[in-house]
């Protein structure tokens, strides 16, 4: 049985997202050449991946001669909402508490992080 796809991306789209975000529109031949050194794709799996990031909804493309221009459709913020809300609903049963605590307790989050994290909260009161 096949698998359900995901919204979420993938590391791959995410690079490739990165990739847009900073640059706005840009061909998959740019954006293949754009990719890490250490994280290199070939044009076909770029573009597969291109076409499955409009697919899901998070880029838009154009042609422009035999090329394809993409752009990001979300911004990065839209995207980390979206990413934070999955993991909160998978992990945590959408509990921002539960997910705070896992981090404080998890990570190696110091005084100072924690001291400037509750004066952001006590602003948004």
């Amino acid at each position: 049985m096949a698998r359900k796809k995901s919204d979420q991306l993938t590391d791959g789209e995410q690079g490739i997202m990165e990739i847009l975000w900073e640059r706005g529109e840009s061909s998959v031949k740019d954006i293949a050449q754009a990719l890490p050194a250490d994280k290199p794709a070939a044009y076909t799996t770029v573009q597969t991946m291109c076409k499955i990031l409009a697919e899901k909804g998070y880029a838009d493309y154009r042609k422009e001669g035999r090329a394809f221009i993409y752009r990001a459709r979300i911004s990065r913020t839209e995207a980390r909402q979206s990413a934070l809300k999955s993991l909160l609903n998978r992990f945590f049963g959408s509990s921002p508490e539960l997910l705070a605590q896992h981090l404080i307790r998890e990570t190696d989050i110091d005084l100072k992080d924690l001291e400037a994290l509750q004066r952001k909260i006590d602003e948004t009161d």
